[in-house]
């Protein structure tokens, strides 16, 4: 395995908006992925497996929960430091920024923010320690990008609730301990469950043959008349309004991961066009190598100033879900341009694992789709902007 010799771009001195604890909690998400994660990664992509041995290493550098409490196990750290952090383990496998966006935006989030004292004190610390870890079940076999027609619903039996249907595309799946899950009551109303791993009739079958994320585990949420405690229905918030809540959280944690991967890609076509000699010269001294390099760094300094001032609104209770929006569809936008164009710029050798590129924009295709896909999120933008509901 060849040595990450990575460096970040700061074109604009973005570090002078950071302060000391968000560049020390940075860095040590960089010197983390540095030493855990670029060694092994390309392996376990190839392999189409999840490296379980690097839950441990989120856990310490923060990656579950940055923003929970620390009562609760969180580390009680601002929105900028969750951002960062999700730059970091992007920068490493957009896989792996999915792991841990799961965990904390996912599941943590809504116990924190929808659920009792019992259920935050009983799930909390083991989700910020990792040795749980938890999926959320929103999207369905036929309801992607309009979750509001889930089919998956859970009666009132008395003493408990008993759960059917199915959820499907959902990271962690197979090895989650807990599941944050969305079903309709026999209202019609949206709740969200937390289902256990061994309770009768839930299975989690693993979705193989990826072409994307392939580090990452992803599986079905199968449930069968499953008999779920009354307890473990989140009291504080129900309807749609719910899980986006959720979604809000991760989306966010994306806008800022993107940055990441795009980073890795700028940099690697960086280094390479220096030692690349053809025509008896570095290919960095062609003008159109130089183009593709320039157009990279405006595009990654204009992502970072983005997802700070969302952060900052974020930090400050202001951020919109639009704003949100806009930031995930702008910044994996330019990620995945940015992954392509430096993909190119190695010519052949990008398509290898010798090189991160090809792995990102493999990776990036999903990103691009989930937690809302490419153009739904242009429609929230024209929705804000407009008035108008291009859904109805």
């Amino acid at each position: 395995m060849k040595p990450d010799l990575f460096q970040a771009p700061d074109y604009y001195n973005l570090d002078d908006l950071l302060t000391e604890e968000h560049k020390l909690i940075r860095d040590t998400a960089r010197d983390w992925v540095k030493r855990d994660v670029s060694p092994i990664i390309e392996e376990y992509a190839q392999k189409a497996e999840f490296p379980k041995q690097i839950v441990s290493g989120l856990a310490e550098i923060g990656a579950f929960g940055p923003y929970i409490p620390e009562e609760y196990g969180g580390a009680g750290l601002d929105q900028i430091s969750y951002g960062l952090i999700m730059q970091e383990i992007e920068r490493g496998d957009s896989g792996v920024r999915s792991t841990a966006s799961v965990q904390s935006s996912l599941v943590m989030y809504p116990i924190y923010a929808y659920g009792n004292e019992e259920q935050r004190n009983r799930y909390l610390p083991k989700l910020a320690s990792g040795e749980w870890l938890g999926c959320f079940g929103l999207t369905e076999p036929n309801h992607g990008s309009n979750p509001s027609g889930m089919e998956t619903k859970f009666k009132d039996m008395g003493d408990h609730y008993l759960l059917n249907g199915a959820k499907m595309w959902i990271s962690n799946a197979p090895f989650a301990q807990v599941a944050v899950v969305w079903a309709k009551n026999e209202e019609g109303r949206i709740h969200g469950l937390i289902v256990e791993r061994g309770m009768e009739g839930f299975s989690t079958p693993e979705t193989h043959n990826k072409w994307s994320l392939r580090a990452s585990a992803t599986g079905e949420l199968i449930f069968d008349n499953v008999k779920v405690p009354k307890e473990n229905l989140l009291p504080n918030k129900s309807g749609l309004g719910a899980p986006l809540g959720c979604l809000d959280s991760a989306r966010y944690g994306i806008s800022w991961g993107a940055i990441g991967a795009a980073m890795d890609c700028y940099d690697t076509a960086l280094r390479y066009c220096k030692e690349r000699v053809q025509f008896g010269k570095p290919i960095g001294k062609f003008q159109l190598q130089q183009k593709k390099l320039s157009e990279m760094i405006t595009e990654i300094t204009k992502a970072q100033l983005l997802a700070w001032r969302l952060g900052t609104l974020k930090n400050e209770g202001k951020a919109t879900s639009a704003q949100i929006s806009m930031a995930k569809r702008n910044n994996v936008e330019m990620a995945i341009k940015i992954a392509r164009e430096a993909r190119q710029m190695l010519g052949g050798m990008g398509i290898t694992g010798e090189y991160s590129i090809m792995r990102h924009m493999m990776n990036l295709e999903s990103v691009i789709t989930y937690e809302g896909t490419h153009d739904i999120h242009l429609l929230i933008t024209g929705l804000d902007i407009t008035g108008l509901n291009a859904f109805k």
